[in-house]
Parts: C-alpha cells; sequence; structure tokens
C-alpha cells in the first residue's frame, strides 16, 4: 500500500504530499489544476518514460517519490533487496521508499531504497505494486500471459477440482518432456556416445591391465628413496647399534654398558633415600629402552641386507606404469581409481542405448497419452470458469453505462506447453452485432478504464495488486451511470488500495480520503501569472463544500451542499 506521494515542481505543482491511506482515495479538482500530475507521478515511480516537458517551468528538475508498506516476503521487496535497498522492517512488515527524479534537460534518475538503481527496477517493481488504468497508461491484462494468468486463478476459486488438474497435468508433462528430451538425445549422439563408449573401453582396459592399488604411488616412492639409500641407512643403524650395545665400541664402553654401571652404583646406596631410588628406577627404564632399540636396529639392519639390488629396478618399473595412469587419468592413483569406477557406470549407460530407447519409446507414448486427456479436462475447466467470468465482468459493464458490451474470452487450441493446450484472449464487444477486439483496441480511455473497473472488480479476491490507480474512468457518464462507478471502486477497495483522478461527485462520495488539487497563480513574468498548484486532504466540512463544487460549482450554496451531504449518505449508506 502507498502511504503517501511527495510530489515536486512537476507540472503545475510545485511542492505537495498526497497522504493516502487504505480503501479508496479519490482526486479532485478544476481543470487545469494539476490532477493528472498526480497519475503522472505514480507512472514515473513504475518506471515510465521521462519527459523533460513535464519538469515545472523553471526549476532545474521534477521529482516524485512514495513510500510504501508492503507484508513481508512480498516479491518487491524481494527484488528491492536484490537491488541493494535499505528497507525499514517491522512486526509482519517492511517499508520501502521509491524515488524518481526527471531534470530539465531529459536526464533520469531512479532510487529504490535509498540507493541507486536503474530506472527498470522500478518497473520490475511496478508490476507487483500498482496497476494503473487510463487513456495513455499500460493495461495491466494486455498480455497474453497475465490474461491466462489472470483466467486460472479465477478458476481455481470458480472450479474447485482445476488446481489439482493443473498440478496433475503439469506434473506429467514434465514427466513427458523429460523422456522426450532423452529419447531425442541418444537418438542423435548415438555416434558420439558409441565413440565415447569405444574410449571408456579401451582406458579401463589400460587401467586393469595395470590393476593400481589404492595408495600403491606413495608406498612406492617411499621404498624407492629407501632403496636408493640402503648404503647410508645400513651404516647409520650398524654404528648406532655399536654405540649403543658393542663392547668394543670406541675407547669406551657402549651406552647399554655405562647405563648398566650407573644402576648398580645406584642400587648399593638406594636403600637410604626413597627419592634416590625413584631414580634407581628411571635409569632402569632407560637401561631395557636401550636394549630394545640396539635389537631393533639390529633387525632393521639386517632387512636392508634381504632387499636385493633388482628390487630398487622392480619399483622404478611398477612406478613408471603408474605414472602413465596419472598423466593420463586423474592427478594420483586414489583419484585414477575413483575415476575408473565412475567410468564403469558411464560405460553400462553408454552400452544399454538400446534398452534405453525402447523403454523410452514406451514411457513418451505412455505419457502422451495420458496428457492429452489431462490437457482436456483442463480445457473443459477453463472454458467453464471463462464463461463465468464473462457472465460477471458484463453483467459489472452494464452498471457501468455499457449496457451492451461483453467481455469475451476466447480458448483456441494451442501447442501444448506447461501451462495446457490453449491459447486465451480477453476480447471486448462493445455492442451486439460487433465484432470482439482485443483490450485496447476499439475503445475509448473512458471505456477501456471502465473495462479494467469491472475486470479488477471481479478478479480483486483472486488476482490482486497492492494498489490500482484509475483516470478518466468516468469519462462520458454521469447521474445513475457513475453512482455505480463509486459503488464499484469502493467495491475494489475492499481488497486492495484504490487511487481515482475524477471529476464526478457521485463517484467522489464513495471516498474514503478526498484529496483536493487546488491551483493559484503566484507573482508575475513576462507572460503573466505564474501558476502553482497545492494538494491537500480535506475533512468532512471541505469535502461537502468540494462536492457541491463538483455538483453546481457553487461550493457556497445551501442547496448544492444539501445535496452533498446526501450523496455523501448514500454512497456510506451503499458500502455498509
Amino acid at each position: 500500500m502507498i502511504e503517501e506521494i511527495r510530489i515536486r515542481d512537476l507540472g503545475v505543482i510545485s511542492e505537495s504530499t498526497l497522504p493516502l491511506g487504505p480503501g479508496l482515495s479519490v482526486v479532485s479538482g478544476e481543470t487545469g489544476a494539476g490532477k493528472t500530475m498526480v497519475v503522472t507521478a505514480v507512472g514515473l515511480l513504475l518506471g515510465n518514460r521521462a519527459d523533460a516537458g513535464a519538469v515545472r517551468n523553471g526549476a532545474k528538475s521534477a521529482s516524485a517519490e512514495a513510500t510504501l508498506t508492503l507484508p513481508s516476503g512480498h516479491a518487491a521487496l524481494v527484488r528491492a533487496q536484490e537491488a541493494g535497498a535499505d528497507i525499514d522492517e517491522f512486526d509482519g512488515g517492511a517499508e520501502l521508499i521509491l524515488a524518481r527524479t526527471v531534470s530539465a534537460d531529459g536526464r533520469s534518475r531512479a532510487h529504490v531504497g535509498g540507493r541507486s538503481a536503474p530506472i527498470g527496477v522500478l518497473a520490475e517493481l511496478g508490476e507487483t505494486l500498482v496497476a494503473v488504468h487510463g487513456q495513455s497508461d499500460q493495461i495491466r491484462l494486455k498480455s497474453a500471459t497475465a490474461q491466462r494468468e489472470a483466467l486460472d486463478k479465477f478458476a481455481a476459486e470458480a472450479q474447485k477440482q482445476f488446481p489439482a488438474a493443473m498440478e496433475t497435468y503439469q506434473g506429467v508433462f514434465a514427466r513427458w518432456r523429460g523422456a522426450q528430451a532423452e529419447l531425442e538425445l541418444l537418438r542423435t549422439s548415438s555416434r558420439e556416445r558409441l565413440r565415447e563408449a569405444e574410449s571408456l573401453t579401451a582406458a579401463l582396459a589400460e587401467i586393469d591391465g595395470v590393476s593400481p592399488q589404492p595408495a600403491e604411488d606413495e608406498l612406492l616412492k617411499v621404498e624407492a628413496v629407501k632403496l636408493g639409500n640402503v648404503e647410508e641407512l645400513r651404516t647409520a643403524s650398524l654404528g648406532a647399534h655399536e654405540a649403543l650395545s658393542a663392547e668394543d665400541y670406541g675407547e669406551g664402553a657402549d651406552a647399554i654398558t655405562l647405563v648398566d654401571t650407573a644402576k648398580r652404583l645406584l642400587e648399593t646406596v638406594s636403600d637410604s633415600d626413597t627419592e634416590l631410588a625413584e631414580l634407581v628406577k628411571r635409569v632402569s627404564e632407560v637401561g631395557y629402552l636401550l636394549a630394545d632399540i640396539a635389537r631393533d636396529l639390529a633387525g632393521y639392519a639386517t632387512s636392508l641386507d634381504s632387499e636385493g639390488p633388482g628390487r630398487l629396478a622392480e619399483v622404478e618399473d611398477r612406478r613408471g606404469e603408474l605414472a602413465v595412469l596419472v598423466r593420463k587419468y586423474a592427478p594420483s592413483i586414489d583419484e585414477v581409481l575413483v575415476w575408473a569406477e565412475e567410468a564403469r557406470a558411464r560405460l553400462d549407460e553408454l552400452t544399454d542405448d538400446t534398452g534405453r530407447i525402447e523403454r523410452l519409446e514406451l514411457e513418451v507414448a505412455a505419457s502422451l497419452e495420458e496428457l492429452v486427456g489431462l490437457a482436456a479436462e483442463v480445457t473443459k475447466l477453463r472454458k467453464s470458469a471463462a464463461e463465468k467470468l464473462s457472465r460477471q465482468v458484463s453483467a459489472e459493464l452494464k452498471a457501468l453505462a455499457m449496457p451492451d458490451a461483453k467481455l469475451v474470452i476466447e480458448l483456441s487450441p494451442a501447442e501444448r506447453g506447461i501451462h495446457g493446450a490453449d491459447d486465451i484472449s480477453f476480447l471486448l464487444q462493445p455492442h451486439a452485432g460487433a465484432l470482439p477486439r482485443p483490450l485496447g483496441k476499439g475503445a475509448s480511455g473512458g471505456e477501456l478504464s471502465r473495462v479494467m473497473l469491472a475486470l479488477e472488480v471481479v478478479l480483486a479476491a483472486v488476482d490482486p495488486v497492492p494498489t490500482f490507480v484509475f483516470d478518466e474512468v468516468d469519462s462520458g457518464v454521469g447521474g445513475k451511470a457513475a453512482v455505480e462507478i463509486g459503488r464499484r471502486l469502493a467495491m475494489l477497495a475492499k481488497h486492495v488500495q484504490v487511487l481515482v483522478v475524477t471529476h464526478l461527485p457521485q463517484v467522489a462520495a464513495f471516498a474514503d480520503q478526498h484529496i483536493l488539487v487546488t491551483k493559484s497563480s503566484v507573482g508575475k513574468n513576462s507572460s503573466g501569472g505564474i501558476t502553482t498548484s497545492n494538494v491537500r486532504l480535506l475533512d468532512d466540512g471541505e469535502r461537502v463544500r468540494e462536492l457541491a463544487r463538483m455538483l453546481a460549482g457553487q461550493e457556497d450554496s445551501a442547496t448544492a451542499q444539501a445535496h452533498a451531504k446526501e450523496l455523501l449518505a448514500d454512497a456510506r449508506r451503499a458500502t455498509r
């Protein structure tokens, strides 16, 4: 919902704020006061093309800014956050500020949530925020996609079985398309798949011929280093063994003998002191440890002698075989084994092409047969809903001074798609005997606005946007028809926020908020007075005077004011 719109130097409006609220807001004022600038400001905020001619005479730029409150998770909030907007969140919703500036030389800038953004972002946000209906504005339901979406949402309410039928159809459609695509791939890429199978077969044969084992490359690398340094290892291990346990080591005793001597010396006096007794235990442990190490060194040296001179050559040959696999298939032998496992699965898949093609052909045929029946069911439900929607909208048009007009919804066969097998068109038949024409063609701005009002009233409960703006919806009507327009705007406003620019008191009487645009001349220039406009929200007394002006052009007339009060009372009774 739009909380307020701020306008500066746009057309005849120098600086004004429109305080809006829920329900129906009307904007009125004398001809030339600048009422359409309100719609122009909204259009700028929706990303419409900027016109430098709309900048107020003498001003450097014009701007429009709107504060909106939206429920948490609304699509516009998500898109705004993607654009980098700063959003003020509160319990259950958030506040979003949109702004647009147009300079006198035609340059334009947009801001979303206080951050600069492309103009296109405003247009994207506008699609989910505001629907504008007027002579020069886009029609929300003009595109075939929007018409199909609107009919389907209406059908979901009018035909309770429609959502389940559509969901089932879409599930089968996805299965059919998937099987069809896979079948086509198998048929068109048979040569490539054969070459791939041959390549995988050769690769797996090479790997199987070498028969690598997990981590074998790393283990052989360690062994090769050892074998390449066997003499140095033997010399070092034997020397260490002699230092620990050889009796004729050097000019002194070996380490085990020296430790044993130390132990015996301490044992002779250990009974005299408990602390020394503990040290004797530790010296004994060192002796045992040295004896173990000496035995292990002797065994290690013996094992080196068992390695024949041909083992190093064997290891290097094996490493060469593994290196070929690593160079071709993966950075390590473990990864080569993983690649081989995946390649076997892929090869099984490739060699089963004939069987898969047969299975897919059966699946495609079965899915298509089921799909045809489901598409027919969706079409049947859509036609029923289209007839109901057409009747309801046509009934609304009769009350809106278009007694012979009719909304025609045509469904024609189309290529099967994710949304069914129907082309959907909304057409307007302006009077009996006339050929129905697409919306937006063959109707005046006022007639088109009334058609869209009728559609929006019927669709409001199932396909709403937060805010609707109507300009010229009351063009060319008056009397009872004007009252009905006001009544239906009020009906629409029960579901969404509605802003209407009007010159009819019968419409304005239904408003929840009445905004007046007034003009005056300020100062003088070479061409005369400078016209400026102001925008303000009317209280109850001011509202009676404005309705009297709209009725008779005499806001001070007691008779006109009495009539205005009667209009207000009738409108309030009609909307209870």
